[in-house]
């Protein structure tokens, strides 16, 4: 795997403002819907913010699995791993987006407010024309 196609991967990712989330539901359908992504560590740790008591926070709590996809124009990052649901003060701190507020009327210490860590394992890229599968296990 090129050091090349991970980094512009990345560089997509960050470049995306909106990813599509895959989740497993209650009756093992899947359940995908659009999310705003906060922040882009690497190929293999990203963060997004939803509510406790929303869907998503439903399925997570039932099925760690979980698929997230980012495209931008004919560029797609597609990654498969396992996600958690945090709710430590010092991380919903660090990741409050003034714009949360809308949502979360009471700030970074809203009790429905809570953040959603992704940890990738595998990657399909279709990056500049090319196209690859990864295992990202080995990766940070």
């Amino acid at each position: 795997m090129s050091h090349e196609l991970i980094s512009r991967a990345i560089e997509i990712m960050k470049a995306t403002e909106i990813a599509s989330i895959a989740l497993v539901d209650e009756n093992g359908f899947p359940r995908v819907s659009t999310i705003s992504s906060i922040k882009t560590e690497s190929i293999r740790h990203v963060w997004f913010s939803t509510g406790l008591s929303t869907g998503k926070a439903r399925c997570i709590r039932g099925n760690d699995k979980a698929g997230v996809c980012y495209c931008n124009g004919p560029n797609n990052v597609t990654l498969m791993g396992k996600i958690e649901i945090l709710t430590d003060p010092e991380v919903k701190k660090e990741m409050w987006i003034d714009w949360f507020i809308n949502h979360f009327p009471g700030g970074a210490t809203d009790p429905e407010y809570c953040i959603l860590k992704f940890t990738a394992e595998k990657a399909v890229f279709w990056v500049d024309s090319k196209y690859a599968e990864v295992d990202l296990k080995d990766i940070s």
